[in-house]
């Protein structure tokens, strides 16, 4: 089993604190989400596990090692990929050039992308943002990591395509962390934990299902207008 997880961790950006001892832990088989809305800490949290952001304190335990002061080529060396929000393809090479950079055998994602094979010899830059989704998932799922991050895997993507995101994700055989600023649809009855961020703190953690039981409860106590 693998495992991962941020223990005390605060992240200053300047003189505002990001992160305010925020404890979370990720393991698989399953999914992980960190959850929250713009600003609660959700991406910060997840760069602060690919070593992208450097913590103020507290530490990274991966398989119950301290990887705190690991750079983050050596923790993508030893397995952990990170798909960002923004700029996670190269623009400037063919959508086959940036599958061939993870994989020169890349049919897998072609089975799991059928709609990226027309696409092949076009830039990777004149892509939707939903194709360009479907690349940097491509090139995660080639990588075959042990850690794998994403942060909004399904955005700019159709229903039945974000569906089918989660499948893959949730098929992998590796510990998958995702931020999220919703709880996909797609993770219904699946086996998921999710860790609820406001402001840089952790607010819930628990089963998905947990969470989605709480949510409705609050939502039918609220007065109606």
């Amino acid at each position: 089993m693998t495992t991962i997880s941020l223990r005390h961790a605060r992240v200053r950006y300047g003189p505002l604190e990001a992160l305010h001892g925020v404890t979370v832990a990720a393991a698989d088989p399953g999914l992980t989400v960190l959850l929250g809305r713009n600003g609660s800490g959700r991406t910060t949290a997840l760069r602060a596990l690919a070593g992208t952001v450097r913590l103020s304190a507290g530490a990274v335990v991966w398989d119950g090692v301290d990887v705190t002061r690991m750079p983050a080529h050596e923790r993508a060396r030893r397995g952990l990929c990170l798909v960002p929000e923004r700029q996670a393809v190269f623009g400037s090479l063919t959508v086959r050039e940036n599958l061939e950079l993870a994989s020169r055998s890349y049919g897998i994602a072609l089975d799991a992308y059928p709609p990226l094979e027309p696409l092949l010899g076009r830039r990777a830059g004149t892509l939707s943002g939903g194709e360009q989704r479907m690349l940097a998932l491509s090139r995660a799922l080639l990588a075959r990591a042990r850690v794998v991050l994403v942060d909004e895997p399904a955005q700019g993507m159709s229903p039945p395509v974000a569906a089918r995101t989660y499948e893959l994700l949730s098929g992998l055989d590796a510990c998958v962390v995702v931020a999220e600023q919703r709880l996909p649809p797609g993770l219904r009855g699946r086996a998921a934990v999710v860790h609820e961020l406001r402001r840089g703190a952790v607010v819930f953690s628990g089963e998905a299902r947990e969470y989605e039981s709480r949510a409705a409860r609050r939502s039918a106590s609220r007065p109606s207008a």
